[in-house]
Formats: C-alpha cells, sequence, structure tokens
C-alpha cells in the first residue's frame, strides 16, 4: 500500500510539473502576444536589408505627404540584395598601389553577385567622383573586374589604399538618400 501512494504521489507530481510547465509556455506566449506592441529592448529588425526595409516603412508611415502609389519596396529590396552581393559575394583577388592610388581585381563568386557588380559599377564610378573628386576606373576581364582609384591629391592617396574594394564601395553619405528615393519610387541614377 505504501508504494502505491509514492508512485501515486510520484504520477501525481511530475503531472503537476508538465501541467505547469505547458501553462508557463502557453502564458509567456500570450503575454509575448499581449505585449508585442511594447518597446524592446532590441534595434535591430533582423539582417541589415530587413532593418534598412523597416526603417524606411517607418519613415514612409510617418510622413503624411507620402505618395504610397509610387512607393516601391521592392526596388529598394532588389538594390540591397546587389550591395549584400558586392559585399559578400565577391573575392577580392587583389590590391596593390599604384600611382596616386590603388588598383583591385574583385571576382564575383556567383551569377547573382555578377549582375549585381555590373549594376553597381555602372553607377558608383559616378558617384565616388561626386562625392571625393577621385577617379574610378572600372573594367571587366575574364570573370573579373578591374578597379583602378586615384585621385591628384597626394595627401588623400593613402586614405583610398586604407580603404581598399569595400570601403571605396561604402564612402560616402549617398546610400541613405539613394536608398529614400529608390523606395519612394525614383531612380536616384537618373537625378544627376
Amino acid at each position: 500500500m505504501k508504494t502505491l501512494q509514492i508512485v501515486s504521489i510520484l504520477v501525481l507530481s511530475y503531472s503537476a510539473t508538465v501541467f505547469a510547465e505547458q501553462e508557463h509556455s502557453t502564458m509567456n506566449h500570450t503575454m509575448h502576444m499581449q505585449n508585442s506592441s511594447a518597446p524592446a529592448p532590441l534595434k535591430e529588425a533582423g539582417n541589415d536589408a530587413f532593418g534598412t526595409i523597416q526603417e524606411v516603412i517607418t519613415q514612409l508611415n510617418m510622413d503624411p505627404t507620402t505618395d504610397w502609389s509610387k512607393v516601391n519596396i521592392e526596388a529598394l529590396r532588389l538594390h540591397l540584395v546587389d550591395m549584400q552581393d558586392m559585399t559578400i559575394n565577391v573575392t577580392v583577388l587583389s590590391q596593390q598601389p599604384v600611382s596616386k592610388g590603388l588598383k583591385a581585381i574583385v571576382k564575383p563568386t556567383t551569377a547573382r553577385a555578377m549582375s549585381a557588380l555590373h549594376r553597381v559599377f555602372n553607377a558608383h564610378p559616378e558617384q565616388l567622383k561626386r562625392d571625393t573628386g577621385w577617379l574610378m576606373k572600372v573594367r571587366e576581364q575574364d570573370g573579373t573586374f578591374i578597379l583602378t582609384i586615384t585621385t591628384n591629391h597626394p595627401n588623400e592617396v593613402n586614405k583610398i589604399r586604407g580603404l581598399g574594394y569595400i570601403g571605396l564601395m561604402a564612402y560616402g553619405n549617398h546610400h541613405q538618400p539613394h536608398h529614400w528615393a529608390m523606395a519612394n519610387g525614383l531612380n536616384p541614377h537618373s537625378q544627376h
């Protein structure tokens, strides 16, 4: 009889524990769902592209003059994918000093990255020149891109070399205005 009582107590105890854990799990999920609009201590929404898109949507929502018939978040998403490809899906084969600057050879590692580099290098040299006065020449050869970036200011040569391929691609504050223009249905590269 004593053994039966101990087994019953253990079964009841185990059942109560399982029930409590299930209830706790449900309670936390329910509390989370009820408080999902409460501010969180987190700042990032996910990956960079997702966070950028979320930031743009927040700004568009806050602007009462937003013309939603012109908004094109998909164009922005595609551009951000290009930026990801030119950052991650390339191999920088070499970066060498040249007179007045730097020569970099970059090879895309995917077909998507090859297309992205074509699009990016179509616009970036002119933008870099506007931002800095630096001259960027791009030549495609045997599946690679050969970039030569130079300046007529001797005190900026080491800066170009130090920035290297990705620093030169990220240089300046033009990206945010371009992203904003794209989200609003404009082509920022045709406005210059």
